[in-house]
């Protein structure tokens, strides 16, 4: 009989150049209150907590009179830390998603495994340029950081497409899509031959 218990976790990051608090919500509705102090990010976040069916409430103030780089990869790296947290020994999850995500001239594949193993490996064209206060470049940042603390091996690969904003939001989107489908509840048991993940 598989567990319905509570996948949540609420983390914090506190450094000299950040500080991140948040509580996640791997059973929710895709209730999201995210303040980052980027807007772009905020709404990219907004996007992967709706389409991974997540609750999520996110607070960070970071360096950004400096740049986002801090404040995106720390963000990134909170979100990985309670994403492995809220999903325990990994006992009973689907483990795999994929999802090809279509935005408009945009076509992005997401596919993840939740292997304990963290790697991301992607091949995103994205020019050196800004939305709003958000450089394009930290996508991968962003994706690295999460895939690392999260214990997830990501492939993220665009197909098509020529807008910035399109590709990244597919990126975004995808994700929350596969993040879905990975920690559906599938079982009882460990979804390896290892018995362990």
């Amino acid at each position: 009989m598989m567990e319905n218990y509570e996948r949540k976790s609420t983390q914090s990051r506190h450094t000299q150049e950040t500080r991140i608090d948040l509580t996640l919500s791997l059973d929710g509705s895709g209730h999201s209150r995210i303040s980052t102090g980027i807007g772009f990010l905020d709404h990219m976040l907004q996007l992967l907590t709706y389409h991974a069916a997540f609750d999520l409430e996110l607070a960070a103030t970071g360096d950004l009179h400096v740049d986002g780089h801090h404040t995106v990869e720390d963000v990134g790296i909170t979100l990985g830390r309670a994403l492995a947290a809220a999903l325990g020994d990994k006992k009973g999850i689907a483990r795999y998603g994929q999802c090809f995500l279509p935005m408009d001239e945009t076509l992005v594949l997401v596919a993840l495994d939740i292997s304990g193993r963290g790697l991301l490996v992607e091949d995103l064209q994205l020019p050196p340029v800004m939305l709003g206060s958000f450089a394009a470049e930290l996508v991968p940042e962003f994706l690295r950081a999460l895939a690392h603390n999260a214990g997830i091996t990501l492939h993220v690969r665009q197909l098509s497409g020529s807008n910035t904003h399109h590709i990244i939001e597919a990126v975004f989107k995808g994700l929350g899509r596969a993040l879905r489908q990975a920690v559906a509840r599938a079982g009882d048991n460990i979804p390896s031959t290892k018995g362990v993940l």
